[in-house]
């Protein structure tokens, strides 16, 4: 075969693969979204007033969770719940993540330069996500593998279960105005002013980027066979980086929140408290929207407004898996300041709501 030959044959096998990547991510997105996600957050929207939150990290329950039981007993009740509630949006989250990472590197773009530009990219594509910082965390790893800077993958991961439109509906149903629009504002003040100033400038190689489409012939049916082989590789890569991490993540998340006394939030408003709330916020793993109801159930039960400010920028934003996906995959450092800015957004958000909005 003449080189003239195969530098043709080369773009169109790779047109083949990208044409099968993106067919193969949207009907794991359009599954997922038409047939669990959206319509779950649309019966929560109908509902918003009287959705029940019946577990301390998820909306049901598959196991019981007695408060008089041993503390084994609770965490591991707790830890199943989580993986039950979680199951659908993990799965939904390793198998996009794969087909992103099997797919993104063979497009041969890097991020540009700008990084606020990055950020905002990042951000449209989290928005339509749907998917908790938990489910989210896969898809972020696999976007920085795939190529992605880090500024573009975090916007992603921090986006998705903040700025999605149905749960800011939710937000602006349950909430006062002033409140709604602090989050939102505190929320882009970390996509925008902090998040481009916390990130490296470093691109990651993509992982598993040096599989060329050399020796791919031109036919569809070559194509689909290197599309599959691509995919499955990188679920293999992704499951055996993070899924013990989403393990974990689970284990420590169960046993942090049954550590807590029932009534944990404090009834004074002080700064160890705001600072408490917001720390506990960040770090635990909750679902999709958990953050609105939770901190909805805490505001009818009459607990501090600058608290229920606080949990509602940090819980759900962020979490201890996002915190162990990021560090294992880009660097404990930034892992490390993106938690503290999640943090600080609640900790403002609380001050705020006690000396200027006066809620």
């Amino acid at each position: 075969m003449s080189a003239g030959t195969v530098a043709v044959a080369q773009p169109i096998a790779i047109r083949k693969h990208l044409v099968l990547g993106v067919l193969l991510l949207s009907i794991i997105a359009g599954i997922f979204w038409i047939d669990s996600r959206y319509p779950a957050l649309l019966k929560k929207l109908h509902t918003a007033t009287s959705v029940k939150v019946k577990g301390p990290l998820t909306f049901d329950t598959v196991l019981p969770e007695n408060p008089q039981a041993p503390l084994a007993s609770r965490v591991g009740a707790t830890f199943v719940n989580w993986l039950s509630a979680n199951r659908v949006g993990m799965t939904f989250g390793f198998l996009f993540a794969a087909g992103v990472l099997s797919l993104l590197p063979s497009v041969r773009r890097n991020s540009g330069t700008n990084r606020y530009k990055n950020v905002l990219l990042g951000s449209l594509r989290g928005v339509p996500l749907a998917v908790c910082s938990n489910c989210v965390a896969p898809i972020g790893q696999g976007l920085y593998d795939s190529g992605s800077s880090q500024e573009s993958a975090l916007a992603t991961m921090l986006t998705s279960p903040t700025l999605n439109l149905i749960v800011l509906a939710l937000l602006f149903t349950l909430f006062p105005l002033q409140l709604a629009l602090l989050k939102i504002g505190l929320t882009l003040a970390l996509l925008f002013l902090v998040l481009p100033r916390l990130t490296g400038s470093a691109r990651r190689v993509p992982a598993l980027a040096n599989e060329s489409f050399s020796g791919v012939e031109e036919s569809w049916t070559s194509a689909a066979m290197f599309t599959v082989t691509s995919f499955l590789k990188s679920l293999w890569y992704l499951l055996r980086t993070s899924l013990p991490l989403m393990l974990l993540a689970a284990l420590l998340g169960a046993l942090c929140i049954q550590l807590l006394p029932r009534n944990w939030v404090p009834t004074q408003v002080t700064f160890f408290g705001i600072l408490m709330v917001s720390v506990i916020g960040t770090f635990l793993p909750v679902p999709m929207a958990f953050d609105v109801f939770a901190s909805y159930v805490a505001l009818r039960s009459g607990v501090p407004v600058p608290y229920v400010a606080a949990m509602l920028c940090t819980l759900g934003a962020y979490s201890v898996y996002s915190f162990l996906v990021t560090g294992r995959s880009m660097s404990w450092k930034t892992a490390a300041t993106v938690y503290a800015a999640v943090c600080a957004t609640g900790m403002i958000a609380a001050v705020a709501t006690a000396t200027i909005l006066h809620l």
